[in-house]
Formats: C-alpha cells, structure tokens, sequence
C-alpha cells in the first residue's frame, strides 16, 4: 500500500468520522432523554401509587373508626346528628379515595380493597337499620361491634399489601 493510498483512507475516514459525528451524538443524546423520560414516569407512577395508597389506607382506617364509634352511640343511646355526618363523610371520602385508586392500582390491592369494603359497607348499613329503628332480626350494635372486628386482618392485610407494592420492606 502507497502512502497516496494511506492518506486517502485516512481522509475519507477523517470525513466520514466528522459526517458521522453528529449523528451519533444526537444518537446518545436521544437514548439519554429516553431513559430519563422512562425514569421520570416511573417516579411519577411510584409517586400517583404512593398517594392513593396513602389516601385509601387514612380513609379506610377512619371510616372503620367512626363505624365502630357509631356503634358504641347507638348501643349506649346517644348517637346524634353530628355522629351520622361525621360517618357519612368518612363513607364518602373512603368510596372517592378507592374510585381513585382503581384506575392507578395493582388489581391484587383492590381485591384486598374489595374484601374491606365488603364487612364496612354491609356494618354501615346495620348501623343507619339500626339508627332509624328498622333492624333486622338479630342486628343490634353489639353484635355489628363483634362483626366490625372482621375488618381490622383485612385493614392489615391491605395495608401489608400497598407498602410491599411500594417496595417498603418489613
């Protein structure tokens, strides 16, 4: 090979290598904001999960809370109107916070969802028969209190379930 020969390759990769330069880079470069666009959407996912999570795990304690409260006022005859709002909202809150979740939520953290929700709906609705005196036979707050406690395993396991979701290790 003649040194011409060596100088033209030379050249021509010289050229080929300033051509190509550029494209590479804006190739890195597009693969870069990929990954970091992948990235921020993972955190924002992990962030949208961590907030319902949050909301339904405050909303379900509380309504369980103010169930079991309304319970001991029914049994103990002074359950007033503020009692009834205050559990209505907490109804409320806890359906608005579990219609959030189902659209951002593992389907494994709504079936122990679903599981909750079934002992609280069907204990409200004791408590509001029994509040306006059209219990079925057998219902009274008492016996809706020792029913009420089928809640607190599913409220663990719920819970149990959203933290290890998050990747929140015992």
């Amino acid at each position: 090979m003649s040194a011409v020969i060596a100088a033209m390759i030379t050249a021509v990769v010289g050229v080929l290598g300033t051509l190509f330069a550029p494209l590479l880079h804006q190739r890195l470069t597009l693969r870069q904001r990929l990954a970091e666009t992948r990235a921020e959407e993972g955190r924002r996912r992990y962030e949208e999960r961590r907030a319902a999570y949050t909301g339904m795990n405050r909303a379900s304690r509380q309504f369980h809370t103010l169930l079991k409260d309304a319970l001991h006022r029914i049994r103990d005859g002074v359950y007033a109107d503020e009692d009834r709002v205050q559990v209505e909202e907490a109804r409320r809150d806890y359906r608005d916070r579990y219609a959030e979740a189902q659209m951002i939520v593992p389907e494994r953290v709504l079936a122990a969802s679903r599981e909750l929700n079934t002992v609280l709906a069907d204990i409200d609705a004791v408590a509001k028969r029994i509040d306006r005196g059209l219990a079925r036979q057998g219902e009274t707050a008492a016996t809706a209190l020792l029913r009420l406690k089928d809640a607190e395993p599913r409220l663990s396991e719920l819970r149990r379930i959203m933290r290890e979701d998050l990747g929140v290790a015992d």
